[in-house]
């Protein structure tokens, strides 16, 4: 394993972490906060997983890696709201600076890599970059439409975009999707109005509080974040995976993973004992019952199965995803000098037997790399 590749991979996901504290002007659709970019991009990539079900897997795997890539020149340029008037040249170049920075953390060829994606979405030219930006405009418009109570200063915002703004976009890459935003989701598509709802429901991920804080300590990160985290760091980490993994495959299911816990809720993997897990397993399937079979039938039933496959964690491509899974938290608890851990009494033993096990199963030198580091933090 080369070490300095891994540590720039590492300090590349990490960095992304800042992600999770950039504020936009889209709501939540309880309308309790704003939401932040890393939570939009992992509702983004999800939308195209939903929305997308028909295109070659190759190139909705393109649209996915553009999508969670799309929004983390934002870190350095923060948001800009589509309704203000703004010098478009400015962010522009404030923008290309920001990628500039972000991707060469990244080892050169990987760096060059996710930054020519990012330049392909952001030219908007070829038909998977038109699709991705599709999808990353019409979820603000779903959220509007869905939200409840709705905001007046969000409605016309909503309108005018799908009249006269970039949504039209939509019109020309998804026809079907675009008269149901403009209908303000009232159109008479079923299966994309059951796409849409699920797209919405799904938006209550945002309101699930884990017990990992992000890397600056600053607040407890959300269940949607953490799902587009652990997408960036499976895209990222992909040439670890054990021989015969789909590292698409296990975006896929990362993107879908925590769904459960709007219902369910997130248990903390230290408080678990054996009657516990019993009944939020319980919790769970009856959570995916639910939230997968708002989508169509056979789309529904495929994504639960993928879920069901995760969980059970049998599979290549499931322990890898799991791996990653009990991963991202001991990093973001390595950047944070372990508060959450602190704050809990977890000891390395601890985190040895609950985390280090899925890791080393499917990842065991990167818990090598690691092991010494947490070790330090809680001796």
């Amino acid at each position: 394993m080369d070490t300095r590749r891994l540590d720039a991979q590492l300090a590349f996901l990490t960095e992304a972490d800042r992600l999770k504290s950039v504020t936009r002007a889209s709501t939540l659709t309880d309308q309790s906060r704003a939401e932040n970019t890393a939570e939009h991009s992992w509702q983004a990539a999800l939308a195209a997983l939903i929305f997308l079900p028909g295109l070659a897997p190759d190139r909705l795997d393109r649209i996915l890696a553009m999508l969670l890539l799309h929004d983390l020149v934002e870190i350095d340029a923060g948001d800009q709201p589509i309704d203000l008037p703004h010098d478009a040249d400015a962010l522009a170049r404030a923008e290309q600076a920001a990628a500039a920075r972000l991707f060469a953390l990244l080892p050169g060829d990987q760096g060059a890599e996710f930054h020519t994606l990012w330049s392909e979405f952001e030219a908007n030219r070829t038909a998977d970059a038109r699709l991705a930006k599709s999808i990353d405009y019409a979820v603000p418009v779903i959220q509007v439409w869905a939200a409840s109570p709705r905001r007046a200063d969000h409605e016309k915002v909503a309108r005018d975009n799908c009249a006269t703004g970039r949504a039209r976009l939509i019109e020309q890459t998804l026809p079907d999707l675009f008269s149901h935003l403009a209908s303000e989701l009232a159109g008479a598509d079923p299966v994309v109005a059951a796409r849409a709802a699920f797209v919405a429901e799904a938006d209550r991920l945002k309101t699930i509080t884990r017990a990992t804080t992000l890397c600056d300590g600053s607040r407890f990160e959300n269940s949607a974040e953490h799902s587009w985290h652990l997408a960036l760091y499976a895209l990222t980490l992909a040439e670890h995976a054990p021989a015969g993994v789909a590292p698409f495959r296990v975006i896929r299911m990362l993107l879908l993973h925590d769904l459960v816990e709007i219902d369910a809720g997130d248990a903390p993997i230290y408080a678990q004992t054996a009657a516990s897990q019993a009944a939020m397993a319980d919790l769970e399937e009856a959570a995916a019952a639910r939230l997968f079979g708002l989508l169509p039938a056979d789309q529904g039933a495929d994504l639960n199965a993928l879920w069901h496959e995760f969980e059970e964690a049998e599979t290549p491509d499931a322990r890898f995803a799991k791996a990653l899974d009990r991963f991202q938290p001991p990093m973001q608890n390595i950047a944070s000098d372990s508060v959450s851990w602190r704050s809990n009494n977890v000891t390395y033993q601890m985190v040895d037997a609950r985390v280090g096990a899925a890791v080393r199963r499917s990842l065991p030198d990167l818990w090598a790399h690691v092991a010494p580091r947490i070790a330090a933090l809680l001796d």
